[in-house]
């Protein structure tokens, strides 16, 4: 990347924490999570390679497609992956719109549909995330079930309440609970289940995030 050039701005710190995306990879702006605007200040500003983690879904106005696609048209490199990058990149990888990892894959090939899928409810001042998110609690019982922890029906059992389940209430220990009040799982293995996600969450979303910033730092470097 030319020296002329400021240095990348990422919008992020859900999937990851800004400490976190510091330790990985220098030299770039953090940002809290994108919402609609954020994207054309950022392209006013004069930045020339955008980052798109985390964003904003329900509270308040989501990044537009149109000013993603005009900071493209503009010169601008846009890399989005994890959350909201993910679910744009799918919808504008046509447009130029640079998108990494399995989520953002599960978006283009049609696997997962919802916005639901990657959102959570956050902590307002850390946004730090106060939900599971949908992509993690799948993957993390697929695990638990390859694992034996629970059988192939209980896991779909269990996907499928995770589901109906409004995305900011979404919790391993609300879904196991559940799970023994509705009988699909009993006392005994609904605490053996919930030990496993505590433990060992399959978080996708914090693999795909990392690869967003490699990927950055990958161009940072051309």
């Amino acid at each position: 990347m030319s020296k002329d050039h400021p240095k990348p701005v990422i919008f992020t710190g859900t999937s990851i924490s800004h400490s976190d995306a510091e330790e990985m990879l220098d030299g770039v702006t953090l940002l809290p999570p994108v919402y609609r605007g954020n994207v054309e200040k950022a392209v006013k500003d004069g930045y020339k390679l955008i980052g798109i983690i985390d964003g904003v879904f329900f509270s308040r106005a989501a990044v537009k497609h149109k000013e993603i696609v005009k900071a493209i048209e503009a010169g601008v490199t846009v890399v989005g992956g994890c959350s909201m990058g993910a679910l744009r990149a799918s919808e504008l990888d046509v447009h130029g719109m640079i998108g990494v990892g399995k989520i953002y894959e599960w978006y283009r090939d049609g696997v997962i549909e919802d916005d639901d899928e990657v959102a959570v409810a956050t902590n307002p001042d850390t946004f730090e995330p106060v939900s599971a998110p949908m992509v993690n609690i799948r993957e993390t019982f697929l695990a638990a079930s390859r694992e034996g922890i629970i059988n192939e029906n209980s896991c779909r059992l269990l996907t499928d309440l995770a589901k109906k389940t409004h995305y900011g209430e979404r919790s391993y220990f609300g879904i196991t609970k559940e799970a023994v009040n509705t009988g699909i799982l009993s006392e005994e293995k609904a605490s053996e289940l919930l030990t496993y996600c505590r433990d060992h969450e399959t978080d996708v979303k914090r693999e795909d995030a990392i690869l967003v910033l490699e990927k950055i730092k990958e161009l940072m470097n051309e």
